[in-house]
């Protein structure tokens, strides 16, 4: 079952392998949505007890979750990101008729981990939206609090 001949693209092993890479990226993307939403309302739950409390100094202390998503999220995105090219690579490697036994069911994201994870630090789907939340801490305490 080694032989590269036996690979192509109808075979079940190929298509096995390819959906659960997709299945993959799709949690990656789901798990970077959902630490967004998490964020959101920790934060806001945060800022809403030191509004009730009256001690607009605090506010900083949703800084701290923010950063941490910020930092999970990007993880995830760069997992994303290298898996997407991990997959892309197979198909080539598919179409080209080159895939052999030691390709199907290797699911590891192409790349360096800290590269892809400062590349997606610096991604537009993780600043503006944690930019804008340092921000709105920042003018909750400021004006609001």
């Amino acid at each position: 079952m080694g032989n590269e001949s036996e690979f192509k693209e109808n075979s079940q092993a190929v298509q096995s392998h390819l959906s659960i890479i997709q299945s993959v990226i799709q949690r990656m993307a789901s798990n970077s949505s959902s630490s967004k939403a998490w964020c959101i309302t920790l934060v806001s739950a945060i800022l809403v007890i030191v509004a009730d409390k009256g001690k607009p100094e605090y506010a900083w202390i949703a800084v701290i979750p923010t950063f941490l998503f910020l930092v999970l999220d990007a993880y995830y995105l760069g997992l994303e990101k290298g898996l997407r090219d991990s997959y892309n690579d197979f198909v080539l490697k598919l179409h080209s008729g080159k895939i052999n036994s030691k390709d199907l069911f290797a699911v590891k994201p192409k790349g360096s981990q800290i590269k892809l994870f400062f590349k997606s630090v610096k991604s537009f789907s993780v600043w503006p939206f944690y930019l804008t939340l340092f921000f709105m801490i920042y003018l909750a305490k400021r004006l609001v609090l």
